[in-house]
């Protein structure tokens, strides 16, 4: 996905750096992302979640508080209060450039931030929280162990995920005083809980007191055994399915009409992992799979091989030309499914003139329904009318050119 490195002013005057994950198609809304307690907008979770959703054609913002990341001022000078603001800035940002955030999504501290600003930002049609605090103030257990010096000398330096902050009294009673009911009751807006019900940092009950304030339409999906960073890929992999799915519900995510030459439209394949071989293949907003090896192979085994996506088509395309023909005569056809295999083999077991290695692709059809034996037969002779079967059969012409850079930059729409 094209990503463009910037920065905007936040809610002090000082610079905050961000980044726009922007669709490799058509750009069809977009989203702000807000992360975690003194988080950076890069952690692989939102990495993740932006890469889905730009597959499907959202653009995504995600950005470094104040203080934080490589965003500029001082992590001691902020409050709950001026992230809040600072996601007000970067909707500002956004709508200044013709692209006002449709949704807005927060993890933990920042799932409270956005919260807090949803009800102000009015282009935002939903809200997703990924393991949120309904009270603000839970994140003060981080360094419960230096709340007394906080109260009695005004700041403290405590050891957050093995860096150093400083944590000052105004961000304690910030923090401590904000609350997020009023803000959930009157945001009008779709709203996805996600939350793992043995997240250690934020429990689970939060997700039960946000789910409670919300009105419908709202939604919870529980992240299972996930950790509350979202650490492992494909913890990160479902919630960006999950968000993907839910999110095309109340996004209105049309896309141009296909460009000539390609009725089906662009069937996009980019990489979900560029440590192994897992793909994300998006037809259009509404059509996602993912693409990958078995782990025999060096993949994960989370999505079919390529292989496999070319018998799906074969199989697919043979069931539907079975049921349409059958649909046509009125023949009393109650069931179609087709077995699919695939296996290289030599070309002279496959009676063709040279001893070379071909692919053979082997169907089993299974058609239910009171048919004759005359209907059965012709619905055979039927199955190689296929389309795909004919594509397969006769071959195809492959077009291939690289894209030049200067190709890569969609307009903003």
């Amino acid at each position: 996905m094209p990503t463009e490195r910037l920065s905007f002013t936040g809610s002090t005057g000082v610079p905050l750096a961000a980044r726009l994950d922007m669709p490799e198609g058509p750009h069809l809304a977009t989203a702000l992302f807000a992360h975690c307690f003194t988080c950076s907008k890069d952690i692989p979770a939102a990495r993740r979640i932006a890469a889905r959703l730009a597959a499907m054609g959202i653009a995504v913002l995600r950005f470094d508080f104040t203080g934080l990341g490589h965003s500029k001022g001082e992590f001691c000078n902020t409050t709950f209060t001026s992230n809040v603001a600072d996601l007000a800035a970067a909707s500002a940002y956004l709508e200044a450039r013709g692209m006002a955030p449709d949704l807005l999504i927060g993890h933990s501290l920042g799932g409270a931030a956005v919260l807090k600003v949803a009800p102000q930002v009015a282009s935002a049609k939903a809200v997703v929280t990924l393991g949120a605090p309904f009270d603000p103030g839970h994140v003060t257990h981080n360094f419960a162990g230096a709340l007394e010096t906080i109260r009695a000398e005004g700041k403290a330096t405590v050891d957050l995920g093995g860096r150093p902050f400083t944590i000052t009294r105004a961000f304690v009673e910030d923090v401590e005083g904000a609350s997020l009911a009023q803000s959930i009751a009157t945001m009008r807006k779709a709203l996805l809980v996600l939350h793992a019900p043995r997240d250690a940092v934020v429990d689970i009950s939060n997700a039960t007191g946000i789910f409670s304030a919300a009105k419908h339409p709202k939604s919870f999906v529980t992240l299972d055994e996930a950790d509350h960073l979202i650490t492992r890929p494909e913890d990160a992999e479902y919630a960006a399915e999950v968000i993907a799915a839910w999110a095309g519900r109340y996004l209105t995510l049309t896309p141009p009409a296909p460009p000539i030459g390609a009725p089906e439209g662009v069937t996009r394949v980019s990489e979900a992992d560029p440590s192994g071989f897992l793909q994300d293949v998006q037809n259009g907003p509404y059509h996602h799979a993912l693409a990958d090896e078995p782990e025999a192979y060096g993949g994960t085994n989370r999505g079919m091989s390529p292989y496999g996506f070319v018998a799906a088509g074969l199989g697919a395309c043979t069931s539907m030309t079975l049921r349409m023909y059958a649909r046509q005569k009125g023949w009393p056809l109650a069931h179609v499914s087709v077995d699919v295999t695939h296996d290289k083999v030599h070309a002279q077991d496959a009676q063709t003139a040279h001893d070379t290695r071909v692919d053979r692709f082997v169907r089993r059809i299974i058609l239910e329904g009171r048919l004759s034996e005359a209907q059965r037969s012709r619905l055979l002779e039927i199955a190689d009318k296929c389309p795909v079967h004919k594509t397969l059969e006769q071959g195809a012409l492959i077009e291939t050119r690289l894209v030049g850079a200067d190709e890569l930059a969609e307009p903003v729409r």
